[in-house]
């Protein structure tokens, strides 16, 4: 054998070593593709009903919200007419009892001064409360005179 040929003879096992390691790369990356391929595959099957069942879910928490509104709504109205009311009512009924009590008050007090001999055991017997002491009612007389 002569140079030239064993020279061919290395460089055909050389292509040959070349090629066996790029077919078993190119048969793993087929193998990789396939199963990509098949877990694209399956992640639409899943992602599809997902997908269905998110938009079902949105669709009832927006009629949730619909009705939500509508008794908020509801609420404030009634709020408003009830406010309305105590409105009325106050108005109705606040004035003609305030002069009603100023009456009774007016009463009570004119019927006091008309018994001033028999209740004035009762007033020297009243005391004034100043910030957290007690001071009877004729020592204040006597202060302010």
């Amino acid at each position: 054998m002569t140079g030239g040929e064993v020279a061919g003879i290395l460089v055909a096992v050389f292509w040959a070593i070349l090629v066996s390691f790029l077919a078993v790369a190119l048969a793993r990356l087929a193998q990789t593709l396939r199963a990509t391929t098949k877990l694209v595959a399956d992640v639409t099957e899943q992602a599809v009903p997902l997908l269905a069942e998110a938009s079902a879910t949105v669709r009832s928490a927006q009629t949730q919200l619909d009705r939500v509104d509508a008794i908020a709504s509801d609420v404030q109205e009634v709020t408003s007419n009830a406010s309305a009311l105590s409105t009325t009512v106050a108005s109705t009924f606040g004035g003609p009892l305030v002069k009603v009590a100023a009456f009774g008050y007016g009463v009570r007090r004119a019927l006091g001064r008309s018994r001033d001999g028999e209740d004035a055991p009762r007033a020297s017997a009243r005391r004034t409360v100043i910030v957290g002491r007690t001071v009877p009612s004729m020592r204040r007389r006597k202060q302010k005179g």
